[in-house]
C-alpha cells in the first residue's frame, strides 16, 4: 500500500496527536521489547502521569511486569533503580499468545486433530428420566 497509517491509527503505534502530547515530558526508560516510557504532568488526583509508547502492536500483555508496576504506581522509581536484579532462575515475560499459532491447544482441540483420549469409565451421563 505504501501509505503511512501511523497518523490515523492507534493500533500500529502512537498517533501524531499522542506524540505531540508527549512534548516536554520526560523519557524515563525503555524495556527489552523496545517500548518507551514517559512521565510528566499530573492526573486529576495529583499523581504524576505515566505513559508507554509501544514498539509495534498496542498490546498491554507486551509490558514486562517491572514496567507494569511502574506504570500503575506500585513502585516510585523506574524498575532499574527500584527493583533488585533479575535472578538467574526467572524467565523473561512473554506476551499473551492467544489467537496466534503459538497459543496453547489442549489435547482434543480441533487445531490438533480433534481426537481426545477415550473416557476412563468413571463418568456416567445424566438423563432427566433417571
Amino acid at each position: 500500500m505504501g501509505i503511512n497509517l501511523n497518523p490515523f491509527t492507534w493500533w500500529t503505534g502512537a498517533t501524531w496527536g499522542t506524540m505531540a502530547g508527549l512534548l516536554g515530558k520526560e523519557r524515563v526508560g525503555e524495556d527489552d521489547l523496545g517500548n518507551v516510557y514517559y512521565r510528566g504532568g499530573k492526573d486529576t488526583n495529583g499523581n504524576p502521569r505515566r505513559w508507554v509508547i509501544y514498539n509495534g502492536a498496542n498490546d498491554a500483555s507486551r509490558i514486562p511486569p517491572e514496567w507494569f508496576s511502574w506504570l500503575h504506581h506500585q513502585i516510585d522509581d523506574v524498575p532499574d533503580r527500584a527493583l533488585p536484579a533479575q535472578r538467574r532462575w526467572e524467565k523473561p515475560a512473554v506476551p499473551n499468545l492467544t489467537g496466534t499459532a503459538l497459543a496453547y491447544r489442549p489435547p482434543g482441540a480441533l487445531e490438533k486433530g480433534g481426537h481426545r483420549a477415550p473416557a476412563t469409565g468413571d463418568y456416567e451421563a445424566w438423563t432427566p428420566e433417571g
